[in-house]
């Protein structure tokens, strides 16, 4: 009796979800193909084995991303104005790289500053409802981001 009580109480509160325009179950995340391999942003924080921050401090950024105002200008573009349905970036191959988005940076990891300003390590150009300038950042940057262990391996090279 007490679970019908619960599940009665639960259905009014998915539908009112529903109706006010919230999903009952998270969509796909963001994903880009990047050469072989993928990058996507992770559901969770927990699920990525990259994470990646934002500063608005130029001095503490280690990754410039600068926000240009037309496709030609950039190494990265995302529009979602067209009607065609195209295949997502993370359709098929190998699992895709997971890339979170956390507000608190750690040394190790690349921490963003995105701006118009110029000298950029990379130039996006965004246009699309479904991705913020902060997720392409995050992906592009995440995308080429050498893991800290192997930089370390490495002897700080990239």
């Amino acid at each position: 009796m007490l679970r019908f009580g619960i599940l009665a109480s639960t259905v009014p509160l998915l539908l009112l979800g529903a109706f006010a325009g919230g999903d009952v179950s998270p969509g796909p995340q963001p994903c880009i193909a990047l050469g072989d391999g993928a990058a996507q942003l992770a559901a969770a924080p927990a699920q990525a084995s990259l994470h990646v921050s934002f500063t608005d401090d130029a001095a503490r950024a280690s990754v410039r991303v600068q926000i240009v105002d037309a496709p030609d200008e950039a190494d990265f573009t995302v529009v979602d104005d067209i009607d065609a349905a195209e295949p997502a970036g993370c359709d098929g191959g190998a699992q895709p790289r997971l890339i979170a988005i956390t507000p608190t940076p750690s040394g190790a990891d690349p921490l963003i500053l995105l701006s118009r300003d110029g000298d950029a390590d990379y130039r996006i150009f965004v246009r699309s409802s479904r991705l913020s300038a902060r997720d392409a950042a995050a992906l592009i940057v995440g995308g080429h981001a050498q893991p800290a262990h192997l930089v370390a391996a490495l002897g700080g090279r990239s």
